[in-house]
Formats: C-alpha cells, structure tokens, sequence
C-alpha cells in the first residue's frame, strides 16, 4: 500500500515543490529587476547568482618561500647581463606594470606586447596574453630564456646565485634539493601568489556592506552587468578566466593599422583560426592602476579603453553616461596592496 501511495504522489509534491521555488525565485528577480540604480540607495544582492566573487581575504602560503621568492622576483642576476630583474617590468609600486606600452629587456630591446600585472596572477587560470602557460612556473620560463627579456639559462643564473651563501642557505633550508631551477620557480610563484589584493570598496559591497560603493559607484556596477561587459569580465577577477576575440563588432586591428605577430593572440599557440586574434581576457582588478591598456599598449586612458570595449566588444557607440557610471564602478575594484616595497 506504501510504495503505491509513493509513486502515487510523490511527483506531484515534487512538482509543486519545484514550482514553488521557482516562483520564489522569479519574485526576487522581479525585486532586483525593478530597482532604479541611479536612484535607489542600495542595489539588492542575490549571492548566488552574482557573476563576480570577491577575491579571499586570506590564502595560506610558506611565508619563508614567500620572502625567499620576494628577493628572487627583484634581482636582476635573474637577467643575462644583470640589468633586468621580474619587478623591472612589473613593478609593485605601478600595480604590478612599468606602465610603459611595450617592455624595454636586456640590451633596451622592446618588448613585443605591454606587460600584463601580475597582482592576483596565481588566481589566473592561464598566464600570458595568449595563455601559453599554464603554470606560474611555467610562466618564469618565459621571461628568463627570451631574447628580448631576460635572455639567460638556469645553468647561468643559479651559477650566479650559488656566489651568495644567503641564497644557498635558504634554498637548502626550504627545499630538499637545495638551490635547483624548480625551486627558484616555486619560490617565485609563491612569493606571486602572496600579492593578491582582496577587501576593494567593491568586495566589501559583494559581501553585504552596501555604503561600500555609492549610489553611482552602484549604478555603473549595474550598468556594466546590463550592457553585457560581465559577460567576459565576471568571476573573482573580473576576467583572467577565458579567452575572446578582440574585435567581436569590427575589425579593431585594420582600424588601428600595422598589424603584427603579436596581435594574432591565442593563434600563435594553437594555430586554429578560431584563435586568431583572440587574447586573454584581462582582469579588471586595481585597473586604475595599470595604464596603458591591452595587449598593444594602445589606450592610453581607462576612459579610452572602456569606449574601445563597447564600440569593439559590445558593438555600440560609447554614451558618455554610460562610460561614466563604468568608470565610477572601475574606481571601487582597488584592492589592498602586499608586497610593496
């Protein structure tokens, strides 16, 4: 008599409890949908279906690589003629950046592509504009044995390092084979790891304090949801977790003229069409602090790159009060700063 009674009604409860939740959630949609942010005090938060995630407030690390790693990161022993070091062109005090529209390496070769910051770089999921390394490790192999950058060996730089009796004592009291070209590049990518940089007035709004931001500060952050920015600017970096085309409405590169390698992104390391032109999408914290933009270098203000998004990204003219209210929401997303010195 129980099982028929079971399966009886069992789906039909089911059914209503489904439908019921539903319901509740399309009323809080509807709640969300009807406020004016440009007017309302407060912007109301679903956590669960916000497309952005505040950065952690802490991550456990081996504070003892972290130091070791710190010291690594600005030598330029690292460099083949000791002249270039990590921080030459990322830079703590520049948000992680030299600023500069392409890096300058040894010798005052030019770089091919302007240096991404590396603020929050271990929350990425790939490493380099066209995402060729997977890794932080992987990504330090870069660097050391380019040309253009570092244009040295491990064979080179470990020989230099084992010269100081401070680097061989570290190494050999933190890893088991003493000074080796992976513990370099696990004490480096620890110490990279260590600069994230949570608690921005944004991530205080995410978690529930709504006087964090302004009531414009608020409406960008809505405008920019609404304009369809967050579809490629979402996660708890707000990017550095996809790749996209540069130039979905219009040929950004054609307009822009002298076309390079460079701008061909992703294709350079897959080879597929569907790559070509497409390049990982930057995250958008401390991005005040990081000018110029893109790949290129080629916008020299946060005001010019957000208009080259909308008419390239979104395919719309940019509005001024559109890019204004993105810009105040821009403002919120500096976190704090470790590292700095």
């Amino acid at each position: 008599m129980w099982k028929w009674v079971r399966k009886k009604y069992l789906l039909p409860v089911f059914l209503f409890l489904l439908a019921a939740l539903l319901a509740g959630q399309w009323n809080n949609f509807q709640k969300v949908s009807s406020l004016d942010p440009a007017t309302d005090t407060s912007l109301l938060l679903m956590a669960s279906s916000e497309p952005i995630t505040p950065i952690p407030t802490q991550i456990p690390l081996n504070l003892d690589k972290v130091a070791l790693g710190k010291k690594l990161f600005h030598d330029p022993q690292l460099s083949k003629d000791n002249s270039t070091s990590c921080a030459t062109c990322h830079s703590l005090t520049k948000g992680a950046t030299d600023r500069k529209v392409k890096s300058v390496g040894v010798g005052g070769k030019l770089g091919e592509v302007n240096s991404p910051s590396i603020f929050n770089s271990g929350l990425q999921y790939k490493q380099f504009w066209d995402g060729r390394a997977e890794t932080l490790e992987e990504q330090i192999e870069g660097p050391i044995h380019n040309d253009i950058e570092m244009a040295s060996s491990w064979p080179q730089v470990i020989g230099k390092l084992k010269q100081s009796s401070e680097y061989t004592e570290r190494f050999e009291a933190l890893y088991p084979d003493g000074m080796t070209s992976d513990a370099i590049k696990d004490a480096i990518a620890t110490f990279e790891q260590s600069l994230y940089t949570p608690n921005s007035r944004f991530d205080q709004f995410l978690r529930g304090n709504e006087t964090a931001l302004s009531t414009q500060e608020q409406a960008g952050y809505q405008r920019f949801k609404d304009m369809g920015c967050v579809s490629c600017h979402q996660g708890v970096l707000l990017g550095g977790n996809m790749f996209q085309k540069f130039g979905v409405f219009g040929d950004y590169f054609q307009d822009r003229g002298n076309p390079t390698k460079a701008d061909f992104g992703r294709f350079n390391v897959t080879g597929k069409e569907e790559d070509r032109y497409a390049f990982k999408v930057p995250s958008l914290r401390n991005i005040t602090l990081t000018p110029p933009y893109f790949h290129d270098g080629s916008a020299a203000t946060l005001d010019k790159a957000v208009e080259i998004m909308i008419k390239y990204q979104l395919g719309r003219e940019a509005d001024s009060k559109d890019t204004d209210l993105i810009l105040q929401f821009l403002n919120t997303l500096q976190g704090d700063i470790e590292g700095v010195s």
